[in-house]
């Protein structure tokens, strides 16, 4: 076995997105679709950027679930079961700078997708907005047969009445992660995953924190690229290239007139106060209030420039759900020590329920009702 050594170098294109990028960076409900004479084209809907504003607080603001009439929310998003006592967190809202959102209406968005499946597919943040959106809806219509399943990694939720599942797949990087002789090899041009995936009405994709982790964390050992093995690479050359197969099997395998597909977009951490510079405990255990404003004070997020890149490049439309800025401002959403480790831990990288993931949901909504009229979604 020859392991070969890649540079922690960053590879041109990074450096180029890197070097050439700005603040202003969003450009929201984008539907990236390859334009004429290899252009890009953006088909934004109805003139409103959903994804550029601020969080405003509201008095009146009403918590739309808890615990105790959704109980199916996992223990490590639970923050007020977890005995978070302080409230104030709940109290924000997303507003666009030029529109105001379309209220979450679950009852409506069922009758829309009735007879339809939808698989999340990506990592626990995947698992955070399918958690949200069964809960949304579950409250919207709670005297509604419901079931759910599980097979294997695959969690189904069953909305029996309108006969909508609604998936969740854990596949942390959606390429291939295969355990050979020489130990687990993430294998950066191979998605034969993707055969699972096959058939559904709707299909949202994530991907980003597990490509970062070293040492314990990391769930793998080499990472192979045709026939070269790396015992590691710049984890930002290593997503671009992950992403890439990924948009490949996009392109190759699924039909737009049958299947509407998102990319969920970057969910960012909050474990260095020094990107925001206003905590006394270095993290985003304590925190009670967003940011203020519309731009993050530690800028944009890296790997949102690789990401977009890709799907420029891709010849068949993906609707991106930029939801990194605005998560950015969220110090307060995360569970902190109110996860499943009882205040041992400190989890700056999920959200509480109900919380930020109810707004990703909410801008799902408004993008779906935005671009197709009443009772001809999908």
């Amino acid at each position: 076995m020859v392991v070969h050594h890649m540079s922690n170098s960053c590879s041109s294109l990074v450096i180029f997105l890197v070097l050439c990028f700005n603040q202003s960076y969003g450009v929201i409900i984008e539907r990236y679709v390859h334009g004429k004479h290899g252009r890009e084209s953006h088909d934004q809907s109805n003139g409103c950027d959903f994804f550029q504003g601020s969080w405003v607080y509201d008095q009146n603001t009403i918590t739309p679930y808890n615990s105790s009439i959704c109980p199916f929310i996992l223990q490590q998003f639970d923050c007020q079961g977890n005995k978070r006592s302080d409230k104030l967190h709940l109290k924000y809202k997303w507003k666009p700078k030029s529109c105001e959102l379309p209220r979450f209406d679950g009852e409506d968005l069922l009758k829309r997708l009735k007879g339809k499946k939808i698989m999340f597919v990506g990592d626990s943040l995947s698992l955070n907005m399918w958690q949200s959106l069964t809960c949304m809806l579950h409250i919207a219509i709670p005297n509604s047969n419901f079931v759910i399943q599980r097979k294997s990694e695959v969690s189904i939720f069953t909305f029996l009445d309108y006969n909508v599942s609604i998936l969740f797949s854990r596949n942390a990087f959606l390429i291939d992660l295969v355990s050979e002789e020489i130990g687990r090899v993430l294998k950066l041009d191979s998605i034969e995953n993707g055969n699972s995936w096959k058939g559904f009405d709707m299909l949202i994709f994530n991907t980003w924190h597990w490509w970062l982790h070293k040492g314990r964390k990391q769930v793998w050992d080499y990472i192979q690229e045709g026939n070269k093995i790396y015992r590691d690479m710049d984890r930002l050359v290593a997503f671009e290239k992950g992403i890439t197969t990924w948009s490949k099997w996009v392109d190759s395998n699924i039909n737009p007139n049958i299947t509407q597909v998102f990319f969920q977009g970057i969910s960012p951490t909050h474990y260095d106060d020094g990107e925001w510079k206003m905590s006394i405990n270095g993290t985003c255990n304590g925190q009670t209030q967003p940011i203020h404003g519309s731009l993050y004070p530690g800028g944009p997020h890296p790997s949102v420039f690789v990401m977009k890149e890709v799907l420029r490049k891709m010849s068949k439309p993906v609707t991106l759900l930029d939801i990194t800025t605005l998560s950015q401002m969220r110090i307060d959403g995360h569970p902190s020590s109110y996860g499943s480790n009882g205040g041992k831990g400190n989890d700056c990288s999920h959200w509480c329920l109900p919380g930020v993931p109810d707004t990703w949901n909410q801008l799902l909504y408004a993008i779906l009702v935005s671009k197709w009229r009443p009772k001809n979604i999908l």
